[in-house]
C-alpha cells in the first residue's frame, strides 16, 4: 500500500502510529539526500545519505522510486526491501511522496493507493508553521508544492482524511484488515 499525500498533511505522523500500533505491517524505511531534521533518527526515520550514495542506488536501479522534492533533497525507496517482505506474504506501507507514488503505480500497478488528505487547507497551512522545522521560504515552497499535490488526489484509490492521527491509523489498517489491499491480515 502506498500512502501518499501533501507536505504537513501528517504521513509521518500516521506511519509512525501504525508502527507502534501494528508492529504486523512493515513499513519501508526511505533514503534520502537532506540533513536530518530534530530528533529524527537515521535507520528509523529515514536513511541518510549522501549525494554520492544516492546516485549509486540509482545507477544500480536499487531504488523502487525516487524523486527531487520541493526542489531540495532527494529521496527514494529502498527495492530490495519492498521486494523481499511483499514475497514473504507481509503486510507492507510506503509513505511517500505524490511523485514517487506515481512510479511505485507504475512499476507496481496491483499497489493500493491511498491519499492522506487534509481536513482543510487552513489547517494543512497551520500544521506546517507549527512543525517549526522550516524557515518562511520554504514553507512559501512546500504549501506552493502541496496545492500541486492535492490536485491530484483522484489518482488514488482511497482517500483518508487525517482529522484525528489515531481514526487516520485505524483507517488505514482497515484497509488491509479489510482485504481492500492486495496483501492483508
Amino acid at each position: 500500500m502506498v500512502l501518499a499525500g501533501p507536505t504537513a498533511v501528517g504521513k509521518g505522523t500516521v506511519a509512525a502510529c501504525v508502527r507502534r500500533k501494528h508492529p504486523e505491517i512493515w513499513i519501508s524505511v526511505s533514503v534520502t539526500t537532506r540533513s536530518p531534521r530534530p530528533g529524527e533518527i537515521d535507520g528509523v526515520h529515514y536513511l541518510f545519505v549522501t549525494d554520492e550514495e544516492f546516485d549509486a542506488m540509482v545507477a544500480a536501479d536499487g531504488l523502487l522510486e525516487w524523486a527531487v522534492v520541493h526542489r531540495a533533497a532527494r529521496y527514494g525507496t529502498p527495492r530490495a526491501p519492498v521486494e523481499e517482505h511483499l514475497a514473504a506474504g507481509q503486510p507492507a506501507l510506503l509513505e511517500i511522496d505524490l511523485q514517487g507514488a506515481r512510479q511505485v503505480h507504475a512499476r507496481m500497478p496491483d499497489a493500493l493507493m491511498c491519499f492522506l488528505a487534509p481536513p482543510s487547507w487552513e489547517e494543512l497551512e497551520r500544521r506546517l508553521a507549527g512543525r517549526g522545522t522550516e524557515g518562511p521560504a520554504e514553507r512559501e515552497r512546500r504549501l506552493a508544492t502541496a496545492r500541486v499535490e492535492l490536485a491530484a488526489e483522484d489518482e488514488f484509490d482511497v482517500t483518508i482524511v487525517n482529522t484525528d492521527v489515531e481514526s487516520a491509523c485505524e483507517e488505514l489498517v482497515d484497509l488491509f484488515r479489510s482485504g481492500t489491499s492486495r496483501v492483508h491480515f
